[in-house]
Formats: C-alpha cells, structure tokens, sequence
C-alpha cells in the first residue's frame, strides 16, 4: 500500500471496507477467499452485512452529552471499548507475525481477544505476546470440545495456565460446514511449516504430534455441564441463533451468549444475526450478557447492536484484513477505526455511553 495503515495520509484506507480491499491485493487469492468466504451460496454472509443496512439510526438531539466515554466491562473485566476480536483460525495466512501481532494490538487497544483454538501459534504465546503489550490484558480461549476429553480437559488447563479469563464454547460446528471457495481452489489444508498449534499434544511440556480436530455431532449440554466440573472460568456459548437455546443457556448458568451464525460459514441460510438478536434479547430478559458478531463494519453497526440488546460486539475478518495489510500497526489501525466511528455515532445519537445507547434509537426500514 502506498502510505501507513490509518496514517490519514493519502493512500491510506480510511474505513473497514478499504481495508479489505487493501488486504485482497496482498493475500495470496486462495487464502483471500478462505477468509472472505461462507458456506455454499453465502446467503447467510451477504445477509449479515445487509441486514445492518436495513436498520435506522433515530439520534436524540439537545441531550448534552458531552464526549462519550466508550469503556465497558466484559465478563466483570475492564474493557476499552464494546468493541471485541472474534475468534478466527489461520492467521498465518495472512502475515508472518500470525496471532503474536493480533494479540499485542488487542492488549494495547484493551479490547478482549477471543484466541481462537485453530490458530496457529499455541495459546501459550499468544498470551505472552499480550502480555509485553500491556500488564492486564484481556483473553479468552475459542473451544471446539474434542470426543477425546482428556484431550479437551488438557487444552482447557493450557488456557487456564496461560491467563486466559474465559472459555467460548463454539455450539454451532457439529460438522463442518460445505465452503464451495476451498472446494473450487483445492484448499483443504495448511502450507507446509503451519500448524494448528494448540492441537499439538504437550507431554512434559514438550510439544508433539498434531492432532485433528474433531468436529462432533453428539456435542450437547452434557459437554457444556462436564467443563463447568472441569474448570472454574466462565462459560460462554457462541452460535446461538434460536431463542429457545438461548434459554436453555440462561437457565443452566451460562456466563454469557455470543448470537453468532460462524460468519456464514457454517448453515447456510441462517439468520443474520443481527436480524435475529431482538429475539435472543427478548428471552434471556437480562440474565445474562449477550455479544454478537456476524457482519459488524461500522460504528454505526456496533449502536445498532447495543441498542438491540448486545453488550458487546465482536469483529473478525476485518481484524484479518488488517493484519494482513500492515500486521500489528494493521489491526491496530482497524480498531482504532471502530474506536473513532462508535465514538462519533454515540455523539450523534447523543449518548455520553454505550450503557446509555436505548431500543429506541433504532428503527428497521419501512416501519
């Protein structure tokens, strides 16, 4: 690119958007469109971007606000902003520094990581890159539960080790979903020299063989009830789409719901899931915290989901396209970008908080 990530200067990207565009022109295209792309005919991956776009913003005016305050609390800890990293694999991919770059931008930015368990730099290091970044930050650890559960109760205890201060469980991969992309560009494995590093089985703390993830159909509640006795961190369930689970999640004492549909990549057809968190809102009544991601570009869409329900957001690829643009200073300059866009909505909207963001600042096309 010809000039900095977010410098201002000419040349630079100044919205989301630009950004994947930058990132398109130096990710190897086979790469490109493993992260752009979404299962089968990727309704569900338009849908969540359009489904933003069909929402009104409706500011108060006169309110005397003042200049907003965007911190919030995620989980009981302090967090910059509303605005979270989702879990996504491979980051590999798209730069050398992988996961060790997106974790030192997130600690500087204090914004909570959600590591994901297919990355490929283990957990451990991850979190020791967080750590030369800032003296407290924020990680979760993404878990797919394995059918192996010594396996799975190893993985948990590596996360505890390292710091991480939740687990997010991802309910929505039973199998995996059909990504027609990856068919059609025969990409169904890592390069040479990258690997999923927290499937490496660690004997005496040594690293060893690679394992494979499993992706099982007989996930249920009980593996959810199996790591509440395995470990004390809290618990959330990411993939919650119906509000009849998003029930069920409450009532068994889940710590938190991320409304999520894999950014498309798994059913396709599903809901947006914005379109869909009034719904999940509405029946958990509060009982517990409520994140989202699936489609989130804007400021703009991160008021449109607090004022739904949310407590948070979470972005994924935009982060990626980021990092692969300018590494580090790339995923930083994406949420700095998030930063400054929530900050200019809540003005408008005339909120000095996301806590003060209210449903009746939203207002869907047509009604």
């Amino acid at each position: 690119m010809s000039a900095p990530a977010g410098s201002g200067a000419p040349g630079a990207p100044v919205n989301v958007r630009e950004f994947e565009h930058a990132a398109r022109a130096v990710l190897d295209p086979v790469h490109g469109d493993y992260f752009a792309g979404g299962a089968q005919d990727e309704v569900t991956v338009r849908a969540n971007e359009s489904a933003f776009a069909s929402l009104r913003l409706v500011p108060r005016v006169l309110r005397g606000a003042g200049e907003p305050s965007l911190a919030t609390r995620a989980l009981g800890a302090e967090a910059s902003m509303p605005v979270m990293i989702a879990p996504t694999a491979f980051h590999r991919l798209a730069h050398p520094e992988a996961e060790r770059a997106t974790a030192r931008a997130a600690a500087r930015a204090g914004v909570v990581m959600i590591a994901a368990m297919l990355s490929t730099v283990a957990i451990e290091d991850i979190a020791a890159e967080a750590r030369k970044a800032a003296t407290d930050p924020c990680l979760w650890f993404q878990l797919y539960p394995q059918p192996d559960l010594g396996f799975t109760r190893a993985l948990v205890q590596r996360a505890e080790a390292a710091g991480c201060r939740a687990l997010v469980v991802t309910a929505d991969s039973p199998a995996l979903g059909r990504a027609e992309r990856n068919d059609r560009n025969d990409f169904h494995d890592l390069p040479p020299g990258m690997r999923c590093e927290n499937l490496r089985e660690l004997r005496g703390g040594e690293p060893g063989h690679v394992r494979q993830v499993v992706l099982s159909p007989g996930i249920s509640w009980r593996h959810v009830e199996w790591l509440r006795e395995t470990t004390a961190l809290p618990i959330v369930i990411k993939g919650v789409l119906h509000p009849a689970d998003a029930v069920l999640a409450a009532e068994r004492g889940v710590d938190g719901i991320v409304v999520s549909n894999h950014g498309g990549r798994q059913l396709d057809t599903t809901p947006a899931t914005i379109a869909q968190l009034p719904r999940i809102t509405g029946a958990v009544d509060g009982r517990l915290p409520v994140y989202l991601d699936g489609g989130v570009r804007r400021g703009t869409d991160v008021v449109k989901a607090l004022a739904l329900g949310a407590d948070a957001v979470a972005v994924g690829r935009p982060v990626v396209w980021g990092l692969a643009v300018d590494g580090e200073h790339g995923v930083t300059a994406v949420l700095e970008m998030f930063r400054r866009e929530l900050a200019n909505a809540l003005t408008l909207c005339g909120c000095a908080s996301p806590g003060a963001v209210t449903r009746d600042l939203v207002l869907r096309e047509g009604d």
